[in-house]
């Protein structure tokens, strides 16, 4: 377990999010009014880069390294949203309910990182 490298990761997945969250959500809210598919479509993509980076350096127990990553991760930005986002502001742009948010946020961050830790134990021959 790398848990520097996974809390160094997990911020960054946080600041980025956030940052392409309220860059894109106007966008996307002006155009699909009542349908918020940016901060999944977003935390997929950035959670897999960030989960690749971390799982291609383990070399055992990959699908527990997933889970665990997975879980730092959750926790990081469930606790980086509460008091920079939620806390502070009683209506965040980003999340309009949080619980929902947190759900699918925990969801699809523990499925990404535990499939990618799948994905590594795999020996793949292309022929």
């Amino acid at each position: 377990m790398k848990l520097k490298l996974a809390i160094i990761y997990g911020v960054l997945i946080w600041i980025i999010s956030t940052i392409l969250i309220h860059l894109l959500n106007p966008i996307f809210n002006s155009n699909l009014p009542g349908i918020n598919i940016i901060v999944p479509v977003i935390t997929i993509i950035v959670t897999g880069f960030f989960g690749i980076l971390y799982i291609r350096d383990i070399e055992t127990n990959e699908v527990i390294e997933g889970i665990i990553v997975g879980i730092i991760f959750v926790l990081i930005d469930t606790i980086l949203d509460a008091f920079i986002l939620v806390l502070p502001i009683a209506q965040s742009s980003i999340t309009g309910d949080y619980s929902l948010h947190i759900i699918s946020i925990t969801i699809i961050t523990l499925l990404i990182t535990t499939f990618l830790g799948y994905l590594a134990q795999m020996t793949i021959d292309l022929k």
